[in-house]
């Protein structure tokens, strides 16, 4: 999903569709929370996979909102944070996304109920 978002970001295109799960429905909310993206739904494709269409968000001046994407926990390497180890990317002005035992999160609402977990991707 990562992978598709930043690619649609650097060739500026208006939407994109990505296969559907529970998971990247949540993150996409909090993307829209954010302001990192304008919305999503359910694609209204007839196929037999299920899709999510995703409207990116631009500037006036038609610069990204989303100026880079940085997956942190991979398969093969899971990073875990602590509730006392929520990073700050770039000083607050990126967003850690993680995956705690009450949701998924950013880090701020993390260490705002003092939990820990994966710490998935940052975005800026």
């Amino acid at each position: 999903m990562l992978t598709r978002i930043r690619n649609a970001v650097q060739v500026r295109h208006d939407s994109l569709d990505i296969p559907a799960s529970r998971m990247k429905s949540s993150l996409l909310k909090l993307m829209v929370d954010e302001g990192f993206i304008l919305s999503f739904g359910a694609s209204d494709d007839e196929s037999a996979e299920k899709k999510i269409g995703v409207q990116l968000r631009y500037y006036e001046d038609k610069t990204p909102v989303i100026q880079g994407l940085k997956r942190v926990s991979k398969p093969g390497l899971r990073v875990y944070v602590g509730k006392n180890e929520v990073p700050r990317y770039f000083g607050g002005i990126g967003v850690a996304f993680m995956s705690t035992s009450k949701g998924v999160m950013t880090g701020q609402q993390a260490r705002r109920q003092g939990v820990g977990g994966e710490l998935l991707f940052y975005i800026w």
